[in-house]
């Protein structure tokens, strides 16, 4: 159940464990102003309220490996509900997928993959993507560079 609205502590709570998920209670209690109990409840009710989800490690692609992404836009034949359950069950066993957005307008689905090569991608392209049941075209595009990745949403205090 969603609190009905945030107030400036909790703002800063979020802002600030979006910025650093391993600010330890102590830290962030002083960083936001009141002491680490409460702190630690507020952020306990964050989390059960939703406005937490999750929180995890932000791994260099290029260190592991996965010197390649790509953006892929994806058409679909068809629009039923139940093919578009089928294809995002089928992305989701994709390793190499790290995000997958459903659009309107003229694609259907934009995914971001990771690759460790161009042909590795192409490898995925051929016998994955496009081999999916229902898939009429991908569109794929190279990134270059990544100017900005910013975790989460902004978060006004």
């Amino acid at each position: 159940m969603r609190r009905s609205k945030l107030d400036q502590i909790d703002k800063k709570i979020l802002r600030d464990l979006q910025q650093n998920g391993r600010m330890t209670n102590v830290e962030l209690a002083k960083n936001v102003g009141i002491s680490a109990p409460p702190c630690l409840r507020r952020v306990r009710a964050l989390e059960t309220a939703g406005y937490i989800r999750s929180y995890h490690a932000k791994i260099d692609p290029a260190i592991m490996g996965f010197g390649v992404t790509v953006f892929a836009m994806v058409k679909l034949e068809s629009h039923a509900e139940k093919d578009l359950t089928k294809f995002e069950k089928q992305v989701a066993e994709w390793g190499m997928v790290r995000e997958c957005h459903m659009l309107a307008g003229d694609v259907d689905f934009m995914l971001r993959i990771v690759a460790a090569n161009w042909d590795a991608y192409q490898d995925f392209l051929t016998h994955k993507l496009t081999a999916a049941p229902n898939v009429v075209s991908v569109k794929s595009s190279l990134a270059i560079r990544t100017a900005k990745e910013e975790p989460g949403v902004p978060i006004e205090s």
